[in-house]
């Protein structure tokens, strides 16, 4: 396998490590999770909730402990916030929700570079 093609893997798995770690947290927290990594053309959602009758789409990012490239929350750039909303439109479209109360947030992940526990959460509720 090229090490390219590794860090691709790796950078995968660890990504489904934080999906799987905030999934936890937000069913833990009270939250009901409707779709994982729902997909359309647009683009993809890692997770949709609902929480005390709102639809909540939610941006997971997942960074190992000392990672050169900035907190997992940082890597949210206007880009990534605005393919979300055009995914989230397409999600209600598609399932026949006429103006629903929404919100989009941000859980960012640190996971160990060695064990791959979880270091740490952060809920951003309204991130974008």
């Amino acid at each position: 396998m090229s090490d390219s093609h590794q860090a691709a893997n790796n950078r995968q798995q660890t990504g489904k490590w934080g999906e799987d770690a905030a999934c936890t947290f937000l069913l833990e927290a009270g939250y009901f999770i409707k779709e994982r990594n729902w997909r359309c053309r647009s683009g993809e959602i890692d997770i949709i909730a609902e929480h005390n009758g709102r639809l909540i789409f939610v941006e997971v990012r997942t960074r190992k402990l000392g990672g050169r490239f900035g907190t997992a929350a940082e890597s949210v750039d206007r880009r990534k916030q605005q393919q979300v909303r055009e995914t989230a439109q397409v999600y209600m479209r598609s399932s026949g929700l006429a103006n629903p109360s929404i919100r989009f947030d941000v859980i960012a992940v640190t996971v160990s570079r060695e064990s791959k526990a979880v270091i740490e959460y952060k809920h951003y509720e309204g991130a974008f």
